[in-house]
């Protein structure tokens, strides 16, 4: 009885991540009736109702979110320790997908340090695309960029973006009036990622800056590129202006390869992390990417 007990309230904790059985039941490789009747037992046996059913899915009674907070941590708890005592004769994989440009400028250069600190954990990165398909189910793990807030209500905010406008030595010293005057940014070549997001303007980070600097110019000019990383080289060739993220940002600016005139602005924008596997190693390389944050 108290074996079924604990697992029935494990499946309970399973079932409260998830918006509604069907996810659920993918997730444990169930059939959608089998996890109903299941649940179904456990409330039974408890004595009272978990989970609410309406149209849109399930979500927690009073009682069933008490429940889950207080045998939740618990279970996560022994889970951890049992990854903790095998993961060192096992190897796991992650599906990670995200945006080209933020998987060569930002996560390439630290993931040396999670593979030291990790060398049982293999990370699959895919960055095939400009766009991530949030939807798609074919990763467990995806870094996308967007507006704040996102479109996905389960996404977790990792890092807050910001723009600032970056262009070669030789550039800055052929326009040194831009600092002064609207009119100057009239002679310049602009360079943009004309898909930041999906349904995005191809002019939408420089329309958004120029409106916050309160600057009038035609934003809707110059060249245009599917990652802001081209965008950001073809300024250090001396092509024109990008507006570069900050966290994309290296040694460019230290090393004098870029020049960065002016303050950097917030985005209002953001990278955020969705899971569709939610398992002790997945948790383990988002505890790590908050960790590259901070």
């Amino acid at each position: 009885m108290k074996s079924a007990l604990l697992h029935g309230i494990n499946l309970i904790c399973i079932v409260a991540r998830h918006t509604s059985i069907t996810s659920a039941a993918k997730e444990l490789n169930l059939t959608v009736g089998a996890v109903s009747q299941q649940l179904h037992q456990i409330e039974q046996r408890l004595g009272f109702t978990v989970f609410e059913r309406h149209a849109r899915g399930i979500r927690l009674t009073e009682r069933g979110n008490k429940l889950v907070e207080a045998a939740g941590h618990h279970l996560l708890s022994i889970e951890e320790a049992v990854f903790q005592l095998t993961r060192v004769s096992e190897r796991k994989q992650i599906r990670l997908k995200l945006t080209p440009s933020f998987a060569f400028k930002w996560l390439v250069p630290r993931l040396e340090d999670f593979y030291r600190r990790y060398p049982d954990v293999q990370i699959h990165t895919f960055a095939e695309g400009a766009l991530v398909d949030s939807d798609s189910r074919d990763f467990d793990v995806a870094i996308d960029y967007g507006p704040i807030p996102y479109k996905r209500s389960d996404a977790e905010l990792l890092l807050e973006e910001s723009l600032i406008p970056v262009m070669s030595h030789d550039y800055w010293q052929r326009h040194p009036d831009l600092a002064t005057s609207s009119r100057a940014w009239e002679q310049v070549t602009l360079l943009h990622d004309l898909m930041p997001w999906e349904g995005a303007p191809k002019d939408y980070e420089w329309l958004y800056w120029a409106s916050q600097q309160s600057l009038d110019f035609d934003t809707n000019q110059g060249h245009f590129f599917n990652r802001t990383d081209m965008a950001m080289s073809a300024a250090e060739a001396g092509v024109g202006i990008a507006l570069a993220r900050t966290a994309l940002l290296g040694e460019e600016v230290a090393q004098g390869r870029l020049v960065a005139p002016f303050d950097k602005m917030a985005a209002n924008t953001g990278y955020f992390v969705i899971t569709h596997t939610d398992n002790p190693y997945t948790r383990l390389f988002k505890r790590w990417l908050q960790e590259q944050v901070q």
